[in-house]
């Protein structure tokens, strides 16, 4: 059983500005497949449906799109958005084949509470890897359950899903587990004093002024 979904698309001969705004009206959205050794293949597929597949499958998606019955399997390349209304204004697909192992950005997710007192800052959100085009993981999840503060976590302590390798520098920085920041709070006593030396300046500033 196919891990990816398959999409009818329609091939598209018309370009510019005004042809692809026509097709954003009508609710599809222009894309272009990029593969090596080939000329580029110009389509158009419906706006909802490809929204759908981003949303459960992530930006590394795999897509096998339908045009005029020929099969083609891609991978997300690009995704331009609206900037308002955030729709999918363009597809940038990279042609794949079965086998082949590509490069990638996966989401890091950190899962659990660091120790008591400290405070957790994620470095970076994505790690760059290398996988099959058809075992890309949606994300890679940490847990830092328990860890002390002073602690960090590079992209080389990460453990991978099988058969996915690290192509990021292992010494990337990815968590950082540090003391958790308190406010200083006046010990009794120095807020008298603080208010005492205030108001000694305001009767010396009163005396200049006479």
């Amino acid at each position: 059983m196919a891990k990816y979904p398959t999409l009818t698309a329609a091939p598209r001969d018309e370009f510019g500005k005004g042809f692809a705004r026509r097709l954003r009206v009508a609710g599809r959205v222009p894309g272009v497949i990029y593969s090596a050794g080939a000329e580029n293949v110009h389509f158009s597929v419906d706006r909802v449906e490809f929204t759908a597949v981003v949303r459960n499958q992530g930006v590394n998606a795999v897509v096998e799109l339908d045009i005029d019955g020929e099969k083609h399997l891609t991978m997300i390349k690009h995704i331009d958005q609206n900037v308002l209304t955030l729709d999918i204004d363009h597809l940038d697909m990279l042609g794949i084949k079965r086998g082949e192992r590509v490069e990638v950005e996966v989401p890091v997710i950190a899962e659990g509470e660091v120790y008591s007192g400290a405070m957790l800052i994620q470095e970076v959100d994505t790690i760059l890897v290398e996988a099959d085009v058809l075992e890309i993981p949606e994300e890679i999840v940490v847990s830092v359950e328990g860890i002390e503060a002073g602690n960090v976590i590079n992209a080389g302590d990460i453990t991978l899903p099988e058969d996915v390798t690290l192509v990021d520098d292992a010494e990337l920085l990815v968590f950082n587990i540090t003391f958790e920041e308190v406010a200083d709070v006046p010990e009794e006593g120095e807020e008298a004093t603080e208010d005492a030396v205030g108001e000694a300046g305001k009767d010396e500033a009163a005396e200049g002024e006479e």
